[in-house]
């Protein structure tokens, strides 16, 4: 480390692991109504079937602000963030695995080598992104569930918290109830960016957060709650909640990826005041 500045000095695995995940908790932090805008969009079709079947009311959301003031004037401005610590909880588990430690990985791949080439790439952002969901996945659907339930009068709340919503989808579903997901549908949603991302993913994440909110046995897999919506609601349902989802991941990724930058800088020099001091 002699002769480097500290903006200098390459952060290492664990800056990189913690930065990751506190820099993409801020993000949630500023971007989570917007998350749940989407997921009330995403189920709105069930819960309309559901009134229709004499099961209770729905609200009809319209549009991203729409659902937002609606949410607020029915349920209070709390239940913009319901779900909020099942969220951290997976951006501190997910961000801090896929993109902390996704140098490490290429490296572990490339030997070593600076010269990664495509190949090396793909396999360690596979390698990452699979490992980030298979750790984060109870979290993703903890949150879901959180954001789909409403808070108003009439509605009864099936979770009174975080903890209590892990044991209570273990106790009633199993183990694999909190692992409720494709696996595919997460690679899907990794490729490409902007626009083309939300086009393109935008199906497979309505499907995922209707499978995720779905009771046990609604649905006896991803591909049959596919064809359920497309014979139900039609192709436009796919594409429930595309604007806060768009809106999002835009803010999403500008927030994370300089706070990321910021906070990388800010460890690393202290480190070399600390490091200095000694």
């Amino acid at each position: 480390m002699v002769g480097f500045r500290p903006a200098e000095v390459p952060p290492s695995t664990a800056v990189k692991f913690v930065g990751a995940g506190t820099a993409a908790c801020f993000a949630d932090l500023l971007t989570f109504p917007l998350d749940t805008a989407k997921v009330r969009l995403q189920i709105q079709g069930e819960a309309e079937a559901s009134a229709a079947a004499g099961k209770g009311c729905a609200l009809k959301y319209r549009g991203v602000f729409g659902t937002i003031i609606t949410m607020v004037r029915t349920e209070g401005p709390r239940s913009l963030y319901s779900g909020l610590v099942a969220g951290l909880q997976r951006q501190m588990s997910f961000a801090s695995v896929r993109i902390g430690l996704y140098d490490s990985v290429k490296q572990f791949y490339t030997k070593g080598s600076d010269h990664a080439g495509i190949g090396s790439r793909l396999l360690a952002g596979c390698t990452t992104g699979a490992l980030a969901v298979a750790i984060a996945q109870p979290t993703d659907v903890v949150k879901v569930r959180f954001q789909a339930q409403a808070r108003s009068p009439g509605h009864t709340r099936h979770y009174c918290g975080t903890m209590d919503a892990y044991k209570t989808i273990a106790k009633e579903e199993g183990i694999r109830g909190l692992w409720k997901d494709n696996l595919p549908c997460h690679f899907v949603s990794a490729f490409g960016a902007g626009l083309c991302t939300t086009v393109i993913a935008s199906p497979v994440d309505v499907v995922k957060t209707r499978y995720m909110n779905s009771a046990s046995g609604q649905y006896s897999s991803v591909l049959n709650c596919a064809a359920a919506m497309m014979t139900k609601e039609g192709p436009r349902a796919f594409y429930k909640g595309f604007m806060p989802s768009f809106l999002r991941f835009g803010s999403w990724n500008v927030v994370m990826f300089v706070t990321y930058e910021q906070l990388k800088r800010a460890m690393m020099a202290a480190s070399h005041k600390c490091t200095t001091n000694l």
